[in-house]
């Protein structure tokens, strides 16, 4: 199930919070739980007791890491916590990669390859184990506290909301909320709007720009204008797709009255890589600094350090995506420029780079690194690449021109104006008179519910990783 569906707006949802507010304080994390492994089951119902038992394993690993007698004992729970959880995450999402690597060496060597069964990627498994990491890490670091019950961890790491998408929670900073939490007619009411809001920048301009850049990026030998085309299509796919959801995650939250991280600052204004980085998928770049950047050293261990840590970071950060040499590459092109920056005395969201070029040349490295995200090979990458340099021909193609429709350059053009608007104006929605803020929720919700139903089934993009 997904939240762009009329089964999930006008049938489980409802449901759901009818449910929800009668029951009494004292089961609510009970009633999340349930709707939590109802909406996880939708897809697949056997990998339900995989979410158990990480959640279970990582509960009571926390636990021992809390409570064992002697420092020895606390780390070594920890360990076997936080590997457990690995080893979960290494199976089923990188099972795969590696057999196939494997049969390439061995094909080439001449041997028979090996006869492995392919294992189904579960959705929502990288943000789950990393949830579940940094729940016992930071019980362990006495930075959390340990849930009072198994069944409010067990909410928090099925949570639906962000279950299959994210944003990264970490149960520290809702500890509090499921021992006490607002409900409000008001914050209701902002939830709501946040989430219709999320749905319209899913299909209102992410899912009508996808279909462009779909079609450009399975086009073996693009020409120069088309690679810029699908590249730009998709750089602003992906951030309304994944904005967009995580807009109505943090929606659903607000319904209920937890409060999430945000996870997007108007990323594509940004004037460096490393700013980038503060601004794009926000729960993420901290999980990454706190739980891999630090450890690692940091910047407490001299410049050269610093560089390979932060390359390693991103690498790891990368692969964490996917198990695909394209999404290693990716990890390489961005903690290399944050090195390079890093290096040219950037920090922060101060840019190294000239006053003048440093918004244009920022967002260019960002889309040439989508690009390699997006492909699903290294040498669909090159061919991208190779178009836009011009090697394959510079105009759009008849065959291709004829497929292009007004209505996706059009909404490629809006979400180009959304996405710079911050740059020339702090004006947002919400800022409207309470009547006209209102009618426009209640224009964006009827025009993304038409929309919704009038399409066929179009997933997250982020349910991949």
């Amino acid at each position: 199930m997904i939240f762009s569906t009329n089964i999930f707006v006008f049938v489980f949802l409802p449901l759901f919070l009818a449910v929800y507010y009668v029951s009494p304080w004292r089961i609510k994390s009970y009633v999340i739980l349930a709707a939590s492994y109802a909406f996880y089951g939708w897809w697949r119902v056997e990998y339900l007791l995989l979410i158990f038992i990480m959640s279970a394993f990582s509960f009571y690993m926390a636990k021992a890491a809390l409570t064992a007698p002697t420092q020895h004992w606390r780390k070594r729970a920890m360990i076997t916590g936080v590997t457990g959880d690995l080893l979960c995450l290494g199976y089923f999402k990188y099972a795969n990669f590696f057999v196939d690597n494997a049969n390439g060496i061995l094909t080439f060597a001449g041997s028979d390859g090996l006869s492995v069964a392919d294992v189904l990627l579960p959705i929502g498994i990288s943000f789950h184990t990393f949830q579940s990491i940094s729940y016992v890490i930071d019980v362990y670091r006495k930075d959390a506290p340990p849930a009072r019950r198994l069944v409010d961890f067990l909410a928090f790491g099925a949570l639906f909301p962000q279950l299959i998408a994210g944003p990264v929670l970490r149960y520290k900073d809702l500890a509090n909320q499921f021992v006490e939490r607002s409900h409000s007619l008001e914050l209701f009411t902002k939830g709501v709007y946040r989430f219709f809001l999320g749905l319209a920048m899913k299909v209102l301009i992410a899912d009508s720009v996808s279909p462009l850049a779909d079609r450009i990026f399975a086009l073996p030998n693009p020409t120069f204008f088309e690679s810029w085309l699908g590249a730009l299509a998709y750089t602003f796919q992906l951030f309304f797709d994944f904005a967009g959801y995580s807009a109505m995650a943090i929606g659903l939250g607000l319904m209920i009255g937890f409060q999430f991280i945000e996870n997007f600052n108007s990323p594509y204004i940004s004037r460096s890589i490393t700013e980038f980085w503060q601004r794009w998928h926000i729960s993420l770049s901290t999980w990454l600094r706190d739980y891999l950047y630090i450890p690692l050293g940091g910047n407490r261990r001299g410049k050269k350090r610093t560089y390979v840590n932060l390359v390693l970071t991103m690498v790891l950060g990368g692969f964490w995506h996917g198990a695909n040499w394209t999404f290693l590459i990716w990890g390489i092109w961005h903690g290399g420029i944050m090195a390079l920056e890093r290096a040219m005395g950037g920090k922060g969201k101060d840019t190294v780079w000239p006053k003048t070029i440093a918004l244009p040349l920022t967002f260019l490295l960002v889309v040439l690194g989508w690009v390699v995200f997006r492909a699903p090979d290294l040498s669909s990458a090159f061919a991208m690449y190779g178009g836009m340099i011009g090697l394959n021909g510079i105009a759009i193609t008849p065959n291709v021109a004829w497929q292009i429709q007004t209505s996706e350059l059009v909404l490629m053009a809006c979400a180009g104006v959304l996405c710079f608007m911050p740059l020339f104006t702090s004006w947002h929605i919400d800022r409207l008179a309470p009547k006209w803020k209102a009618t426009a929720y209640i224009i964006l919700t009827v025009l993304a519910v038409t929309r919704m139903a009038s399409q066929s089934y179009s997933p997250f993009l982020y349910f991949q990783f």
